[in-house]
């Protein structure tokens, strides 16, 4: 019933969207809406399966997420939906609703962690392959040993429908940042957009070397504890020259390739 009122209540107000937020939220939509394309170009995406979530800036604790019916590369910063921690939707442009297991999911998370301003969550072949790993992520590379010892894990236990799940996923992942969810995918949170996306491509990537290198069959060298545990300070130091500097970078690449994701 939500939805539909909401739907029907888009069609009556012509007022576009960006004229019915604050210029915040419309900020939060234009970067995760970029999120959306950029997990698209770079193939992390699972037909309309997976979400990617960001909190509207306020005391509200609202959050935007994607129309359960577009694909990645047809996310707009105003067709995403708005709903609450209940699961009320506030704002739905396209009245497609939103996907239940992707609320259960990151709504538990955005309620627990006030960090937690982005939740991404994907079902790629390697990040699913790692996932089916008992081992979980090694070592293997740098973009690993950066989340050595920084990588939650949660058990599955289904499809996530089941709002009782919320708080053990919660539990397991804790203060962390990456988390693996067994035999189902990968799962990042960020302060921003741009963080959250930042730890789930370099995710994608260290499952990416590891299914390769194993795939490959010869004797895998492990760097020592000690090693790993440097590197994932080293990406822990302060002031990091590159930190950030990637996202307008990304967004100049959109501008050129498509820039609908700005409306």
């Amino acid at each position: 019933m939500t939805a539909t009122l909401s739907a029907i209540h888009g069609k009556l107000n012509t007022k576009p969207i960006k004229e019915r937020v604050s210029a915040e939220e419309w900020e939060q939509r234009v970067n995760l809406a970029a999120c959306y394309r950029l997990a698209a170009v770079h193939r992390m995406t699972d037909t309309i399966n997976t979400h990617i979530s960001a909190r509207v800036p306020g005391p509200e604790h609202h959050f935007l997420i994607n129309a359960y019916g577009l694909l990645f590369d047809e996310i707009t910063a105003s067709s995403l939906v708005k709903v609450d921690l209940e699961g009320n939707i506030l704002e739905d442009e396209t009245g497609y609703g939103i996907n239940p297991a992707g609320f259960v999911i990151h709504s538990a998370v955005h309620a627990a962690r006030e960090d937690a301003q982005c939740v991404m969550h994907t079902h790629t072949r390697d990040g699913l392959a790692v996932s089916a790993q008992k081992h979980g992520l090694l070592p293997l590379t740098q973009h690993a040993m950066r989340y050595w010892n920084r990588v939650a894990y949660h058990d599955y236990e289904g499809v996530a429908l089941d709002l009782d799940e919320q708080k053990r996923l919660v539990a397991d992942l804790g203060d962390k940042s990456v988390m693996i969810l067994r035999n189902h995918g990968l799962l990042t949170v960020g302060k921003t957009v741009r963080e959250a996306f930042d730890h789930m491509y370099y995710m994608e990537r260290s499952c990416q070397a590891q299914i390769a290198a194993m795939a490959g069959g010869a004797e895998l060298v492990i760097p020592s504890p000690e090693v790993a545990e440097k590197v994932a300070q080293q990406f822990l130091r302060p002031n990091r020259p590159s930190a950030g500097k990637d996202w307008t970078a990304f967004l100049r690449m959109l501008d050129k390739m498509d820039e609908s994701y700005k409306h």
